[in-house]
């Protein structure tokens, strides 16, 4: 059993603001700071330092070269990533005195993933590996549909929301992790416990997880139930990666036999640590960091 997260990698310019930008607004930035990150890289890191074997998929520009080397310090297998003539994806990241954020995202070679590329990276897994999937890399549709017809389990986190989403092949996906927006797009229900129940209706072959910030998280799949995890205490520092921190830990407690609360209760001690710490890539914590 491998992983394989076909994924973004992005470079992060991060600005330290009082408040958020309002249009039409100039500010001075308190600072800037300039990290690897985008959800694949965050998601691949995860899960390595959550103890998981990770090979990472994707592409980067001739700029790249630290993205790929942040993820082998993670310990994460880069001999599958592809180089592009594209820039490499970047963001532009607001993080306020809450210790909230907005990101700007250019996707550059995050979005010249080709169908030869796909056949490339996805050779030498089958039945029994794992797929890891986001939306911020092109052609999502036809690494969906390939995996499968591979007998992978599709793990996706479909981040950033758009309509476009509702049009993948979703039926084959096992394992649907998500935050309120995403829900909120996939339902148009505001309310967590409503729109989990409604996407367990329309995915019941499909494990959901919700995750609610600092309201702690929610599961479920077809008429189960749900079970709900708490959040653990923790000074806020920058959230931008707690998402990815928790998608990876909880995919790792799950891969090596945990029971669905054991997982939830790993992945959400990983986040408090996450969001305590300034950065993405750099934020996510190592296993043995875990209580």
């Amino acid at each position: 059993m491998r992983i394989l997260n076909f994924g973004s990698l992005n470079i992060d310019y991060v600005y330290r603001v009082d408040a958020f930008l309002k249009p039409g607004e100039t500010k001075a930035a308190k600072s800037r700071s300039v990290f690897a990150g985008g959800k694949g890289l965050n998601q691949s890191l995860a899960m390595a330092k959550a103890g998981l074997t990770v090979f990472h998929a994707g592409k980067v520009g001739a700029e790249g070269d630290f993205l790929v080397d942040t993820l082998k310090k993670g310990r994460v297998d880069t001999s599958l990533i592809g180089r592009s003539d594209k820039p490499s994806g970047h963001t532009i990241i607001q993080v306020d005195d809450q210790g909230r954020n907005c990101i700007l995202l250019f996707g550059g070679a995050n979005q010249d993933i080709d169908e030869s590329y796909i056949d490339a990276a996805l050779a030498s897994f089958g039945s029994g590996d794992y797929l890891v999937l986001q939306n911020e890399i092109s052609l999502v549709p036809e690494i969906i549909k390939k995996a499968k017809q591979r007998g992978l389990f599709i793990i996706m986190n479909p981040s950033p929301y758009t309509q476009e989403i509702l049009s993948y092949p979703l039926d084959k996906i096992d394992m649907f992790l998500m935050n309120e927006i995403e829900a909120e797009g996939f339902t148009g229900l505001q309310d967590p416990r409503k729109a989990l129940n409604a996407l367990c209706n329309e995915f019941p072959q499909s494990q959901i997880i919700l995750t609610l910030g600092d309201k702690g998280a929610l599961w479920g799949r077809g008429t189960e139930g749900i079970i709900e995890q708490r959040a653990y205490p923790a000074t806020v520092v920058d959230t931008t990666a707690a998402g990815d921190t928790f998608s990876g830990y909880f995919i790792a407690g799950l891969v090596e036999g945990s029971s669905v609360p054991e997982a939830l209760d790993l992945a959400s001690q990983a986040a408090a640590i996450c969001v305590s710490r300034p950065g993405a890539a750099d934020s996510i914590p190592w296993r043995h960091e875990m209580r």
